[in-house]
């Protein structure tokens, strides 16, 4: 059987109509939810309970920024606000704001007692279901730290393999920089004594010709005297 048509009207029953509520809001808000994220739409939603709790959903724009652009969208079409409507809503933005900012430090605290309880502090209290879930956050932590050191482990391994192919290369750099200066060593002595040479060599020859020379100037001397003494003599 299907299950019948509700009447929609105030329900008289507290209990009732607070758990009507609960499960309507809910619905409401898993249905806001979908809408933001299936048509990826701007979406706000606000409700008051009868007893003047407040709740509310923004997608991920943020309620602020929606209101804003709600308050412009509607100046737009409807003309400046009034100064009372005007103060209602910056009233109401900062009653949000100061949600906002209580949620954020509720989250904040949340995350130092998890950290805590991570490592092994504020257990009491704690039930089975809870240390189970515990255990497999760590579990989880240190799967993945152990994935990351071999991954780490890998590369110092490969670090390493390039720093030894590097180091022999400059052994054999040296090396060969060691045989080009003995190389370049023998070089220079090699031009040295063929300098020494050539200044030797050219040494002797120019001896020989100024020996040469004097050696003719002293043949002809005899023989310029003797052409005198003749001269001479015919004279006479």
């Amino acid at each position: 059987m299907g299950r019948g048509k509700i009447a929609i009207e105030r329900i008289d029953n507290t209990t009732n109509r607070q758990v009507t509520f609960s499960k309507r809001r809910g619905g409401l808000m898993k249905k806001a939810r979908e809408l933001a994220i299936l048509c990826d739409a701007d979406l706000a939603l606000i409700i008051f309970s009868s007893t003047g709790r407040l709740y509310d959903f923004a997608s991920s724009s943020g309620m602020q920024a929606i209101l804003e652009r709600y308050q412009e969208a509607k100046e737009e079409h409807c003309g400046v606000l009034n100064p009372t409507s005007e103060a209602k809503l910056c009233k109401y933005i900062c009653i949000l704001w100061q949600r906002e900012v209580t949620t954020l430090r509720q989250q904040v605290q949340n995350l130092h007692h998890n950290n805590r309880q991570l490592l092994g502090e504020e257990l009491s209290g704690t039930t089975i279901r809870d240390l189970q879930f515990l255990v497999n956050q760590v579990e989880m932590s240190l799967h993945s730290i152990r994935k990351r050191k071999q991954v780490m482990a890998a590369e110092i391994h490969e670090l390493n393999q390039k720093g030894f192919l590097v180091q022999k290369e400059n052994v054999e750099l040296d090396k060969k920089f060691s045989i080009a200066h003995e190389q370049n060593i023998e070089l220079r002595k090699e031009l040295s004594a063929a300098m020494r040479s050539s200044e030797q060599q050219a040494s002797g020859s120019n001896s020989k010709a100024a020996a040469g020379l004097l050696l003719s100037t002293r043949v002809r001397e005899p023989n310029i005297d003797l052409e005198l003494r003749q001269q001479e003599h015919e004279d006479e």
